[in-house]
């Protein structure tokens, strides 16, 4: 395996996925959503009529749910003991600070990190100086 992910290796086989497997299936339909012909750029842009603010709200709280999704499916298998540090690869560790109970950066083990970050971005979220529920009712700074 360490063959397999030797950082000095510039060439990666591309990965195949055995015909008729679950993963297999998941790749054809990755596929075809990514060949679909959708506009991501006319996606994303902001409907006639619509204020900007609460379109950005709307899609930062869809955002934060999908990866809430995402991070549920895989939070099994990344414990403190399997996963001690939060890190982005070999080179970057993430540390949190909270200026609450976490005055200085702390190197944390990765679920503790995630479920701390989970919880502040779910403050923010619904924080109604920063995310009123009142469609059109944006604070003025």
């Amino acid at each position: 395996l360490k063959q397999v992910f030797n950082k000095d290796k510039t060439f990666r086989p591309k990965r195949k996925f055995e015909p008729g497997t679950q993963r297999f299936e998941l790749h054809k339909r990755a596929q075809a959503s990514l060949n679909s012909g959708v506009d991501l750029k006319a996606a994303v842009q902001l409907p006639s009529g619509e204020d900007q603010n609460d379109w950005v709200a709307v899609h930062v709280v869809d955002f934060f749910n999908r990866i809430n999704l995402i991070y549920g499916t895989i939070c099994e298998f990344c414990t403190e003991r399997t996963c001690p540090v939060m890190s982005g690869g070999p080179k970057y560790e993430y540390r949190w600070q909270d200026d609450l109970k976490y005055k200085k950066p702390t190197a944390l083990p990765a679920p503790q990190y995630m479920n701390l970050l989970m919880d502040w971005i779910e403050v923010q979220i619904n924080n109604e100086d920063i995310f009123p529920t009142s469609v059109g009712e944006c604070k003025e700074e």
